[in-house]
């Protein structure tokens, strides 16, 4: 146990006398190096995001380069930290280390350059078999079981487990990676990947993730360099053994079924399927299809995420809800894809000319129309993969119809959480709530906090110009982003309503809010009786069946459907859901 006088404790620092070489960078999103970070204790998602992202700019670099030397003291000569209650057994090699109160560690190989943060609350563990070189530890984080971290940041009630090897990557908070490997990864918090055999490198994974067995997403040498990158929106689920080629970008909670994809994709449907149709080759992509066949698991998956948020300082406010700013834009433009598609598909059946504009017009007639020559065409869409081959959007009419309906219960519900929060009782002081101009505006997701673009892009100003003059300052701004969420959600979701339903504000009356009411009550039945019905697929296939000998069996296995305590939770929230929406038509009619 020993600490050398140039210890940094895993920071990106160098010390007097040091060279620049020396220095450690978490080299993420890309092998090349060409967007790396320097690590800090307390770098948040947003901080590493920024400085990946806007590598264009030479003065925003350099001042986030100033920010962190500003945390620390170059001078040589720090002591090793063991906090209070902090338990050390069985470890070979601890050297530069700095841990906090609270920790446990048993059986460890090797932690080198390391800073471990614990508390009384949130207290971290490192087990048998680690070794663990230059890198930070949230507080009331784990590994245990062999686990290889070398140049990384782990987020605050994350764990690594089970040989799991974490190479130049941030691992966001509240987090798992069992036994896989990754590398050159910046992943948001609420990630889940298990299983040996699954594969992350070079990659922008953005929250609520899932990375299943045999996933190979780092087929990146197909330029003439190890260059590629791949960006995922919220809830990314890559299936069993699929394999992707970098570069790929996709929308939020995009789930690719088994397959080996043979070329770079671009999917901007959220919601969506994606599946390679090897027989007949082609890329096929069911919109929506979580509400249609799945709404069970993506509901659950909210709640599961919200619950398992442990964090102490939640200076970054999280989104776990499906339906939120940035999912809502991307329906919005998806919506126009779907319109544009129908209506070049119809022309082209009929063998007439036209323009884009007349395709969305023409598409859009018949998607509101909900025309049956719909389920005639053969839909496809440009722009979506790398190759020649065709790809077809299937079920596009039922897309398009739950894709409207989100945008509603997205609005409606926003406006009654509003009501709620702020003790609004009359339609004018709801008003008052809302800005002058209710525009939809552009939001990102940064970190896994949403944040309207415009505000972002002053943050951004403001570092630039010297009146943010460190990361405290950026903190700080996330915090009141945090604070004023709730305001500028609720104005996306007007300004969402006014746009689907296409009126002005002045149009939004009194009598407009108390159908809202209605549609969102409607809409939240329909929600709850399709996370029944999902489930009960379960209970109704007979190859599920066939391995027990009656319905008491099963039951004890797996539980019986009608005690499920998600389903019984989403019927007792219709009920009061019922009870308040009467209230509000009462209160505001």
């Amino acid at each position: 146990m020993s600490c050398t006088s140039h210890t940094k404790f895993g920071n990106g620092i160098i010390k007097e006398g040091e060279t620049e070489d020396v220095r450690v960078w978490l080299e993420l999103c890309n092998e090349n190096g060409g967007r790396k970070v320097m690590p800090f204790d307390g770098m948040l998602p947003a901080d590493a995001w920024m400085w990946c992202k806007y590598r264009e700019d030479k003065d925003l670099m350099d001042a986030f380069k100033t920010f962190t030397g500003q945390l620390f003291d170059n001078r040589r000569g720090y002591y090793g930290i063991v906090g209070k209650r902090t338990v050390i057994k069985n470890t070979q090699i601890i050297k530069d280390v700095k841990i906090g109160s609270d920790a446990y560690i048993k059986g460890a190989n090797k932690l080198k350059n390391l800073t471990i943060n614990s508390s009384a609350d949130a207290k971290s563990q490192i087990g048998e078999g680690c070794e663990m070189v230059n890198g930070i530890m949230g507080y009331g984080s784990r590994s245990f079981y062999g686990v290889k971290a070398v140049r990384f940041i782990l987020g605050s009630f994350s764990q690594l487990k089970y040989g799991a090897r974490l190479i130049n990557s941030y691992l966001g908070d509240n987090s798992t990676i069992s036994c896989c490997e990754v590398l050159n990864s910046l992943i948001f918090p609420a990630h889940e990947q298990h299983h040996n055999n699954s594969f992350l490198c070079a990659s922008l994974v953005m929250g609520q993730s899932n990375i299943a067995a045999g996933a190979t997403i780092g087929s990146n040498h197909n330029s003439r360099g190890p260059d590629g990158e791949l960006q995922a929106g919220r809830g990314f689920w890559p299936g069993l053994c699929v394999s992707l080629k970098h570069n790929s970008k996709f929308a939020s909670y995009t789930m690719l079924a088994k397959g080996d994809y043979p070329a770079e994709l671009n999917i901007s449907l959220p919601f969506s399927l994606v599946s390679n149709d090897v027989h007949n080759d082609k890329l096929v992509i069911m919109p929506a299809y979580w509400m249609l066949h799945n709404m069970y698991a993506i509901a659950r998956n909210e709640q599961k995420f919200r619950a398992r948020d442990n964090r102490i300082q939640k200076t970054q406010l999280l989104e776990y809800d499906f339906l939120a700013p940035d999912t809502i834009n991307e329906i919005f433009s998806a919506l126009h894809l779907l319109k544009l598609f129908t209506g070049k598909a119809f022309y082209q059946k009929n063998k007439m000319p036209g323009s884009d504009d007349d395709f969305v017009q023409k598409g859009e007639s018949l998607l509101e129309n909900e025309s049956p020559p719909v389920a005639q065409l053969d839909i496809v869409a440009g722009g979506f993969e790398n190759t020649q081959r065709p790809v077809q959007i299937v079920k596009v009419q039922q897309a398009y119809n739950v894709y409207k309906k989100l945008i509603v219960f997205y609005g409606s519900s926003q406006i009654i959480q509003l009501i709620d929060n702020q003790h609004i009782t009359s339609f004018e002081a709801l008003m008052n709530q809302l800005s002058a101009d209710v525009i939809r505006k552009s939001w990102m997701n940064i970190g896994g906090q949403l944040i309207p673009e415009d505000d972002f892009n002053d943050l951004i100003k403001y570092i630039k110009e010297g009146k943010i003059i460190g990361w405290n300052d950026v903190h700080n701004f996330y915090a009141r982003q945090s604070a004023a969420y709730l305001i500028n959600k609720a104005n996306h979701a007007i300004a969402s309503l006014l746009d689907i339903y296409k009126i002005d504000k002045k149009d939004f009356t009194p009598e407009f809010l108390i159908h809202l009411f209605s549609e969102y009550l409607t809409i939240k039945e329909w929600m709850v009786k399709n996370i029944v019905e999902s489930k009960a697929k379960d209970y109704k296939n007979p190859y599920r069946k066939m391995v027990y000998n009656n319905a008491e069996e099963m039951g004890n296995v797996v539980g019986r459907l009608e005690d499920n305590p998600f389903i019984n939770e989403q019927t007792k929230e219709l009920s009061k859901a019922k009870l308040r929406v009467t209230a509000l038509i009462t209160a505001f009619g």
